[in-house]
């Protein structure tokens, strides 16, 4: 009966003997419950360490068994203590399980966890890019910051995105405005128009971030550097959130057949607002070149031009007037 405190058949017997004849030694013991004696003494000091026994006050060097409200209540505290041990013991192993796969993770790439898949290296991106391009049904989103594209890049999403549009996969593509003045890259937009996608450009975007029919995205695990590697994701939330950010961009990004450099009736171009606008938060003429997509050159050379529209002497005098004719 009182196997799940501990206790063993023979230590039951003799806790039950002692409990109903506390007289007599341990020859009395054995003979009454048929046991040897030295099995009964191994049951004695067993009992005495669950304190079921206790020495008696009556007889010199004798026990007498504690009664079982208090004797068992005591087993059953110990067992909840012990429990309640174990149970910290393993919440601590998880949380150190926890933090291990979370360093292996962090160090080992090409690892998938809970909808969502670290990718590290260009062939391991290039890979999958190609097995989600495969796997296109509907459209392909994608915002490509930067400027103008390696060589490298353009050669190796030629062959996917001819291959998507020839499946009829419909593909919307924003770059920055910038890539207009690179040769390469505005060629392979216009190859884009030309089979049936549409793209279209705006002076500033968001990271770069691919999804494919509003399912999976690929977005850089650090937009500040790209040699991090991509993180592909699959959780909804997190692709319902890109395209919602990729629809704004698009709604106010130029098609790549009209002027971008077309003056709204305020006098000021799109990239020209958002020049000064980089310059007035405080970034320097690298960190503006950085967002827009154009070098520094390009940045001082636009800002000498502003100036002058201005009759300006200064860019503190520049920002000043800009923002009285409300370009800021």
């Amino acid at each position: 009966m009182l196997e799940v405190l501990g206790l063993d058949v023979e230590e039951e017997s003799v806790y039950r003997a002692m409990l109903s004849a506390p007289a007599g030694g341990v020859e009395d013991l054995a003979a009454r419950l048929g046991m040897t004696e030295g099995r009964v003494r191994d049951a004695l000091d067993r009992l005495v360490d669950l304190d079921l026994l206790t020495p008696s006050r009556d007889s010199a060097g004798g026990l007498r068994a504690v009664s079982p409200d208090v004797g068992l209540d005591t087993m059953i505290r110990r067992q909840e203590a012990d429990l309640a041990r174990r149970q910290e013991q393993l919440a601590q192993s998880k949380a150190a399980v926890a933090r291990a796969v979370a360093e292996y993770a962090h160090l080992r790439p090409n690892t998938e966890t809970e909808q969502a898949e670290r990718l590290v290296g260009l062939d391991a991106i290039q890979d999958r890019l190609e097995v989600l391009t495969r796997g296109l049904t509907q459209e392909c989103l994608s915002i490509i910051p930067g400027g103008a594209q390696s060589q490298r890049s353009l050669d190796a999403s030629r062959p996917l995105d001819e291959e998507a549009m020839a499946r009829g996969v419909h593909l919307r593509a924003v770059y920055q405005d910038s890539v207009r003045n690179d040769g390469p890259t505005l060629a392979y937009a216009q190859w884009t128009t030309e089979r049936g996608g549409l793209v279209r450009t705006s002076p500033v975007l968001p990271p770069r971030m691919l999804i494919f029919d509003r399912r999976v995205a690929l977005v850089p695990i650090d937009p500040e550097n790209s040699r991090l590697g991509a993180l592909c994701t699959s959780s909804s939330g997190i692709v319902a959130s890109l395209v919602s950010l990729f629809e704004q961009t698009w709604e106010t990004a130029v098609p790549l057949g009209a002027d971008h450099r077309q003056r709204p009736d305020d006098g000021i171009t799109a990239g020209d607002r958002e020049l000064l606008r980089l310059l007035a938060s405080g970034l320097t003429d690298e960190g503006a070149g950085k967002r827009l997509g154009i070098s520094v050159r390009t940045v001082r050379r636009q800002m000498a031009a502003l100036m002058e529209r201005l009759n300006a002497t200064s860019r503190f005098e520049a920002g000043l007037k800009a923002a009285q004719r409300g370009w800021l």
